[in-house]
This record gives structure tokens, C-alpha cells and sequence, in this order.
């Protein structure tokens, strides 16, 4: 007999079950969440939180956290748009934006290692920035994009896959072999579990720092590129709220919210619940002020669900 007890220490089976029964209900509750169209749809959408679940997933284990990820995805692709709309050939844009993304990650990490300021300050801070920057550039006004490079990472598949989900592949991919296969993944764990025990370890926690949000602000920009590429257009507005859909992707994950545990692919399973929960609401007529109201909700359940595997080790 399955003790409840047990059950309260294992929020990721508790959470896998909950969506199995999600996926359940809004299969009965419509006809159209099933199909084939509406799946290839759903890996489409979970393409760009999932990204962004990534870097986040790498923040959160080393023990902070980065809220500036979506201004940092507008802002790169912001910088492509208006590149291309100047006349520059669209891979140095795409070079460019990258590059501007990884530049604002590493900006966060001087500030909190060299500033001694909190993650969620500075991260806060750059959300603004970023966000600002953007609408500087453009004026408020979207660049249309119809470059045939970006029109193909948009709208074509390979094998009857979407390309963006081969970019989340080949992101988890490096990411995991990165955390789980070399130093630098033993460093951010162990900056996680105890940072002062890290430093009495001779690890550079600032130089590690600086690279993980850099890291962050790099995987933000790939974002772009998907964004750029399934929009045709880079909207300043775009990417609102994602940050809160990749916390909540990483802690629906069952990575720890204080640091030093979890496993990468985690993320990747909890941005799929969360594009689940918006698709399906979506395909119901649910408004989306709802669908903020339920993110919300699920980031307070997992951080308790979270608690409670902590309290219990």
C-alpha cells in the first residue's frame, strides 16, 4: 500500500500526474486538442518557453534567478529587425542580436557579482532596461521580417517536424551535456548547494556567475530567432510574461527554487505543462487574464510542492 506520506515527497510524480489528467480532461473537453494539427501547433508554442526554460533552469540551480529574460528576447529581436530593416545581411543580424542578448545576460552577472546586488534586483532592473531599449529603437513600431532564412525556422518542417522544436533539441542537448558532463555544471551545482563552501573550495563563483546569466542572455536571443521567424515580425511588446511561464516551466520541473538540485531535462517537461495548460485553454475559449491568473497558481503549488520535498529530506 502507497503511503500518503511518500506521495507528499514526490512532487514531480505528483505533478506528472496532474498533467496526465489535464491532457485527459481537454482531450474530452474538445475534439480538437488531440489532432495532428493542433500537437505540431503545441510544439510550435513550446518552443520559445521552453528555450528560455533552459537558461533559467542553469540561473535556478546555481541559486538566483533571472527575470529579465523576456526583455532581453524582445530587445535581440528587436536589434534583428531593425538591422535587416537598415539593409544588413540577415545572418550578421541574426550574429548581432545574439550578441546583444549575451552582452545584457553578462551585464546582469557583472552587476550582481561586482555590484553585490540581489539577482532578483538586477534581473529586475534589466527587465525594465531591456524592455525600454527596445521601444527606443523601434519607436513602438514592429519590423516585418520576410527574410526566407527566418520564414523557413518559422514555418518549415523537417521530417514532419517543426524546426523550432529541433532548436529546443539541440539547446537541451548542449545544456544538459554542459551541466551534467563538465566543471562548469559541477560549479554551478556547488554554487547552489553552498556558496560559501563553493569559494572555500577555490571556485570562482563570480567568473561562474557572469557566465551563467551571460549564458541565460545568450539562450534569450535564440529565442528571438525562433520568435523572429514564427512572428515574421519583431513586436517590442513581444514576449511579455514569458519569464513567469520559464520559472514556473523550471519548478513544475522539479528543480529546487533554492539551488544545487535538479536535472536540466526537467525543465524541458515542465515548459510542455505549461504550453499543455495554455494551448488547451486557449482551443476552450478561456480568456487569457485567466490563463495569468493560473500561472500564477501553479508558481505558489510548485514552490510549496517544493517545500515539502526539501522539509521532508
Amino acid at each position: 500500500m502507497i503511503k500518503f506520506e511518500w506521495l507528499k515527497t514526490q512532487p514531480l510524480l505528483w505533478i506528472i500526474l496532474v498533467a496526465a489528467l489535464m491532457m485527459l480532461v481537454l482531450s474530452f473537453a474538445s475534439p480538437y486538442f488531440m489532432t495532428l494539427g493542433n500537437m505540431t501547433n503545441l510544439t510550435k508554442q513550446v518552443s520559445i518557453v521552453a528555450i528560455l526554460a533552459a537558461g533559467q533552469a542553469i540561473v535556478i540551480i546555481s541559486g538566483g534567478i533571472d527575470l529579465s529574460v523576456g526583455s532581453v528576447l524582445a530587445l535581440s529581436a528587436v536589434t534583428i529587425g531593425w538591422l535587416i530593416e537598415q539593409g544588413i545581411d540577415p545572418k550578421i543580424a541574426t550574429v548581432a542580436g545574439l550578441a546583444m542578448g549575451t552582452f545584457m545576460g553578462w551585464i546582469n552577472g557583472m552587476v550582481i557579482t561586482r555590484g553585490k546586488i540581489p539577482p532578483f534586483i538586477a534581473t529586475l532592473g534589466m527587465l525594465g532596461i531591456a524592455r525600454g531599449m527596445a521601444l527606443v529603437i523601434t519607436k513602438g513600431v514592429s519590423y516585418q521580417v520576410l527574410e526566407p532564412m527566418f520564414l523557413y525556422i518559422g514555418n518549415s518542417k523537417v521530417l514532419g517536424l517543426p524546426i523550432p522544436l529541433y532548436f529546443v533539441v539541440v539547446v537541451f542537448g548542449v545544456v544538459m551535456v554542459m551541466m551534467h558532463m563538465t566543471v562548469f555544471g559541477r560549479h554551478v551545482y556547488a554554487i547552489g548547494g553552498d556558496e560559501r563552501v563553493a569559494r572555500l573550495e577555490g571556485i570562482p563563483v563570480d567568473r561562474q556567475k557572469v557566465k551563467i546569466y551571460a549564458l541565460s542572455g545568450f539562450l534569450a536571443a535564440v529565442a528571438a530567432v525562433v520568435m523572429v521567424g514564427r512572428l515574421a515580425a519583431t513586436p517590442p511588446s513581444v514576449a511579455q510574461g514569458t519569464e513567469l511561464q520559464a520559472i514556473a516551466a523550471v519548478i513544475i520541473g522539479g528543480i529546487s527554487f533554492v539551488g544545487g538540485r535538479g536535472l536540466v531535462i526537467t525543465a524541458l517537461v515542465g515548459a510542455f505543462i505549461m504550453a499543455m495548460i495554455t494551448n488547451g485553454l486557449n482551443i476552450l475559449g478561456i480568456s487569457s487574464f485567466y490563463q495569468q491568473v493560473l500561472i500564477g497558481i501553479v508558481i505558489i503549488v510548485a514552490v510549496w510542492l517544493d517545500n515539502l520535498k526539501s522539509s521532508a529530506q
